[in-house]
């Protein structure tokens, strides 16, 4: 199966589960989220792991299902920052405390407390943000008269429809038009182009046009932002898509991997499937605030 038929194959099956599951809402959505979120922090110890770092797994991929479980308990961004710090704080003294008693000065101890600690806000605090997405719409009242059961769904839509179309534009455009071309990073991941990048954050920029000439009946407070802010927002989307990319390269490629896992055959690991969304889905929760305060 080639590149492209991986990456529609893929979305077959996600789109259609993601969607159902943001429908269903609450710990339908939050439990295998908090899942997601634990395994992605055990594929980044994997990556340590590969430079004899050894993190304190257990504490890191407990905290990264806290935060998501967390965020569906308290989806309100300040009633939920508490608890995100607390877990924090606990996590690195915890992991500070068990580095120290299990791996010794000779075992690295610094290292395994500083990795332990970023896998589980890398992956459970990104994606703890989506909870408290699919909270926005009712908190901030943008939905018009009676709340209304799609809401969710719509504001969700938004980082998931810019990432996948920002992909899928950067993946044509530099196919067909980027090779030869100046590499973005060529020492990172030596196939991503100049031509792709732009073209990412150009796919990006016309899906949040596109989303808001969906949704922007059902919100109208949104709405009344317009379309070049909107467009904006896309592009903004898809430039930290291909940060979050890029990021996730250069752990692979220091580990000497070429996936972060084996738990979707063919299609490599967790991280592999939602590096980019671990960055779109957090910025759109705050530019989508911004955007809302400032209309």
């Amino acid at each position: 199966m080639n590149e492209l038929a991986k990456r529609v194959a893929v979305s077959v099956v996600a789109i259609p589960a993601v969607l159902a599951l943001v429908y269903l809402g609450g710990w339908f959505v939050a439990a295998p989220l908090a899942a997601f979120a634990a395994w992605g922090a055990h594929e980044v110890y994997r990556f340590a792991q590969e430079k004899d770092v050894r993190p304190i797994e257990w504490v890191g991929v407990t905290a990264s299902a806290s935060f998501v479980l967390l965020a569906a308990w308290r989806p309100v961004f300040r009633e939920f920052a508490p608890f995100a710090l607390g877990i924090v704080i606990v996590a690195s003294v915890v992991a500070a405390l068990e580095a120290m008693r299990t791996r010794g000065p000779e075992g690295s101890p610094l290292p395994a407390a500083a990795v332990t600690v970023f896998g589980s806000i890398y992956t459970g605090l990104a994606l703890g943000f989506l909870p408290l997405l699919l909270a926005l719409p009712v908190h901030q009242g943008w939905t018009t008269g009676s709340v209304d059961p799609l809401a969710s769904l719509y504001i969700v839509a938004l980082p998931l429809v810019a990432t996948w179309v920002g992909d899928a534009s950067a993946y044509f455009a530099g196919t067909w038009w980027g090779k030869g071309r100046a590499r973005l990073a060529p020492t990172i991941s030596p196939n991503k182009s100049w031509v792709g990048f732009w073209a990412n954050v150009a796919g990006a920029a016309v899906a949040g046009v596109a989303w808001l000439s969906v949704v922007g009946g059902r919100l109208p407070e949104l709405a009344e932002a317009g379309v070049l802010p909107l467009a904006l927002v896309g592009a903004a989307l898809g430039f930290v898509a291909v940060i979050g990319d890029l990021l996730e390269s250069v752990f692979k490629r220091e580990a000497g991997l070429k996936d972060s896992g084996g738990l979707f055959p063919g299609h490599g690991g967790v991280l592999d499937r939602i590096d980019s969304l671990i960055f779109t889905i957090p910025v759109s929760y705050g530019l989508l605030i911004l955007l809302a305060n400032f209309t």
